[in-house]
């Protein structure tokens, strides 16, 4: 009984000192960053081996297919189950078991000598790697709120959001001289610096007073009105995403006439003035508060995606639908980060859950959209369009409603908590 108390009491002052601080320290910042960019990476940077790996495993390219669905199915389905795992036994134990799972999984793909175990270790890597993503946003809200949540969301999700545009250009370069299994090894190999950063960097930091049932906590999110709205606005920006990230082959290649080396460079332009909107967001909010950051960014990107689809309703000028369509994406470095810390700033109390409703959602509305793109055929742009402006609509709808920043039912704020948010 006595040394169970003591470690009650010197996990408590542990977690107190970690808390006292008004930023993240840089090292667990840039763990927590590469948990929420190693499943996107293993989602996307082995596309380019499919070809290679359907003639190595004898299956056609439908059947290859399922790999990536399986990953994605244990994605949604994890965050779903290890939020509410952290919330009940703490961050820590949960993380460092999926990490380790997702190790292993990682092997038995590259191993795999059958498509059939392939894709059963795809969705098994796909639960395990769920828990960082999830578990590494439900810590930012243990440890900090208001603007500093902000800009550590900021940071985080713009890394996540990079992840996936960038890895099949890396994927591309590497599979010549590694092939498929070795695309699969490197995604294992960043598995394993996941799970050193994780032993190495991350603590405990959920007080046991606000340990939950596993249950009572997805049921308790979803009550809470304040917290729905900025997820919608996440789901619906990140669906945005999705669709461009989908349709960019073709409406760049088929309809704007770039070749694939030009395509390639108009994706990386793209993809650096989402990064730089990120790092300039995240220094913004100092300036801004989150609420005003999000819906800034939700109305410049909904006028922007309404522009795409008149553009192309009209048949314009097609260099202008590169203009309109890099605003709208670039606009999520603004949008995520912020209205991701106004939704968890709602449930401080049962975080774990908050964050797997949260992915769950932004998954879920991104598997939905990805497909649609493609229904007006490859050499139209208007559906593209449609969906992106769609997307963006429902935001910024959302966004009409978000909550002022506050510590949310989590408790009343410190004196600490406020300072943050008035900076």
């Amino acid at each position: 009984m006595v040394t169970r108390a003591f470690r009650v009491r010197r996990r408590a002052d542990r977690i107190s000192r970690v808390t006292g601080a008004q930023r993240i320290r840089l090292p667990l910042l840039l763990v927590l960053a590469s948990l929420a960019a190693v499943a996107p990476v293993a989602t996307d940077l082995y596309l380019p081996g499919f070809p290679a790996l359907g003639d190595d495993l004898r299956a056609d390219a439908s059947s290859v297919q399922l790999t990536l669905t399986a990953f994605l199915l244990g994605m949604a389905v994890g965050q779903l189950v290890t939020g509410p795992l952290s919330d009940r036994y703490g961050r820590r134990r949960p993380l460092l078991v999926s990490a380790t799972v997702c190790v292993l999984a990682g092997v038995a793909t590259a191993v795999a000598p059958t498509l059939p175990i392939l894709v059963a270790a795809r969705l098994v890597q796909g639960l395990a790697g769920a828990g960082g993503m999830v578990i590494g946003r439900a810590v930012i809200t243990d440890l900090v709120t208001g603007k500093a949540a902000a800009r550590a969301f900021t940071l985080m999700i713009t890394v996540g959001g990079i992840a996936p545009v960038l890895a099949p250009t890396v994927g591309g370069l590497l599979v010549g001289p590694l092939g498929w299994r070795g695309l699969l090894w490197t995604v294992t190999g960043l598995c394993v610096l996941m799970l050193v950063g994780v032993v190495l960097v991350v603590h405990e930091t959920l007080p046991e007073h606000r340990q939950t049932t596993l249950i009572g906590g997805v049921r308790s999110v979803l009550a809470r009105p304040a917290y729905r709205r900025p997820v919608a606005v996440l789901g619906c920006s990140f669906g945005v995403m999705m669709a461009y990230i989908s349709a960019s082959p073709f409406v760049y290649q088929n309809v704007l006439g770039l070749s694939a080396v030009e395509y390639g460079v108009a994706f990386g332009v793209n993809a650096t003035g989402l990064i730089a909107t990120g790092f300039v967001a995240s220094k913004l909010v100092d300036v801004w508060p989150p609420r005003t950051m999000v819906r800034t960014g939700v109305a410049v990107q909904t006028v922007a995606a309404l522009a795409f689809l008149a553009l192309a309703l009209t048949h314009a000028s097609t260099w202008l639908y590169a203009v309109a369509i890099f605003v709208a994406v670039v606009c999520n470095g603004a949008i995520m980060g912020s209205s991701a810390a106004l939704a968890m700033a709602q449930v401080r109390d049962v975080a774990g859950s908050g964050s797997a409703v949260l992915g769950f959602t932004q998954f879920t509305l991104g598997a939905i959209v990805a497909p649609l793109v493609g229904l007006g055929g490859k050499d139209s742009a208007v559906v593209p369009a449609l969906v992106m402006a769609v997307a963006a609509v429902g935001g910024f709808t959302a966004s009409r409603g978000l909550p002022q920043p506050h510590a949310g039912r989590g408790g009343t704020k410190s004196r600490h908590e406020t300072r943050q948010e008035t900076g």
